[in-house]
């Protein structure tokens, strides 16, 4: 589910050549939860074949929108962020993904903020550059600077999904117990006690009450869920009970 400011985020292609970029360009807004793209005057948009690359993206493409224009694109956009891949011969407000990324999310609330990216041979034009209030370049090598359409939106669009998700929760294992409670932890602690009492564990240097906390602030670090709590405490059940058995 799209959360509010990704949902103002429009990604604006403008004059793409070829249909494989724009079909990247799709299946990255699908997994960076972006749903808004408008193209510039595209060379191809064969929504076959855009769905043969990135699948099931018909809402996305259907939704898509054409223009004339760049200006028609950008008309009621309230922040655009423009893309090149070295800073040009004119001053512009460059910055970083990462840099513009919260500005991104914060204007967001305040209508439509647009993701600018040029033609795949040479970018985006001056007049383009001239249309944006700031420009991102990302870092890359200077031996091979260049990234194909699609990798730049990525690194774009994957810094503000960051941003914009940065106090979701993260996914839980279908398993997924909860957490361990101190009671838990205790009767793991206890059984393993026991466990490595019956096989005869503690001797020499090995103290039981050293050994046990040593165990403790192991454990504690690893900071077992429920599931694992229970785990643990099953092998000093094991231990325990195997000399009874034989």
């Amino acid at each position: 589910m799209e959360t509010a400011p990704l949902a103002n985020i429009v990604v604006v292609l403008d004059q793409p050549k070829d249909v494989v970029n724009v079909a990247g360009v799709i299946r990255v807004m699908m997994n960076m939860g972006l749903s808004q793209l408008r193209l510039v005057n595209p060379d191809d948009f064969d929504t076959y074949r855009i769905g043969g690359i990135a699948h099931r993206s018909e809402d996305l493409t259907q939704a898509a929108e054409t223009y004339d224009t760049l200006q028609d694109a950008l008309s009621d956009v309230v922040f655009t962020v423009g893309t090149s891949a070295r800073p040009r011969t004119d001053q512009r407000n460059y910055c970083r993904p990462r840099e513009i990324a919260p500005k991104i999310v914060e204007r967001s609330s305040d209508g439509l903020v647009a993701l600018l990216f040029g033609r795949e041979d040479r970018g985006l034009t001056n007049e383009g550059l001239d249309l944006c209030q700031t420009v991102a370049i990302v870092p890359t090598s200077l031996e091979y600077p260049s990234l194909n359409l699609a990798q730049a939106c990525l690194v774009l669009c994957y810094e503000i999904f960051l941003v914009a998700s940065e106090n979701a929760p993260l996914p839980r294992g279908k398993r997924d117990q909860g957490p361990a409670t101190q009671s838990d932890l205790e009767e793991m602690y206890s059984a393993l006690d026991r466990g490595l009492h019956r096989i005869d564990f503690f001797k020499g240097d090995r103290h039981p009450e050293s050994v046990m906390r040593l165990l403790r602030t192991i454990l504690a670090r690893a900071e077992p869920d429920l599931r694992e709590t229970r785990l643990l405490r099953a092998m000093g059940f094991e231990m325990e009970r195997y000399f009874d058995r034989t």
